[in-house]
Formats: structure tokens, sequence, C-alpha cells
């Protein structure tokens, strides 16, 4: 699998969870405009990203997509 990279078009952080996820909150999601077109809707795994920040795809988590700052 090739991993995807990108830049933090806009991030915020999650502190209250739906029940599925509320034992992971606070958590990072982003909206990541890819390198090579699009862009995605992400979870940020690890340290915490910034507008402008580039990121690179990891595993996904709950079957969508996450990324880490590169």
């Amino acid at each position: 699998m090739t991993s995807r990279k990108g830049t933090v078009y806009t991030e915020t952080v999650v502190h209250a969870a739906p029940t599925a996820f509320a034992s992971e909150a606070p958590y990072q999601v982003a909206i990541v405009r890819l390198e090579d077109g699009g862009s995605v809707t992400a979870r940020i795994v690890g340290e915490r990203v910034a507008i402008g920040d580039l990121v690179v795809e990891t595993e996904p988590r709950h079957d969508a997509p996450a990324f880490r700052a590169a």
C-alpha cells in the first residue's frame, strides 16, 4: 500500500464524541488536501497537527482514513 500525502486544510479537536468513540476523546479530525488532488476527512493519530502541516496516511482507524504528521 502506498501512503497518500497531503496538507492539513482545516482541523478540529472532538471533546464530546459519539458514544462509540467516547473512550478516545479528545481526538483530532482534519480535512486533508491530497498531493494528487482531492481531499479527505480523516482522524489524526499521534501528535496534533495545525493548518498547513504536511501529513502522511497511516493504518485506518475504525475503517476510516487516518493520517499522522509527516
